[in-house]
């Protein structure tokens, strides 16, 4: 088993450093594209709903005027 080192140096400091900040970086690109994925997936929902009302609507009128002649 090694055993861990008892001094940091101000360059290793700033090597870790460098790693957290990429680190960070690279999550906050990830939760950029999964909020760019909700908000494909909201559009595309709210768009099927406004289809599916459209139809009900169409196919009612439709009945509507089938019962009146």
């Amino acid at each position: 088993m090694m055993t861990p080192r008892e001094k940091w140096t101000d360059e290793r400091l700033d090597d870790l450093n460098s790693k957290v900040d990429q680190g960070f970086a690279r999550m906050d690109a990830r939760f950029a594209q999964m909020d760019e994925r909700f908000d494909r997936m909201q559009h595309t929902l709210i768009a099927g709903f406004v289809v599916i009302v459209a139809a009900m609507i169409g196919s009612t009128a439709t009945l509507a005027g089938i019962a009146i002649f």
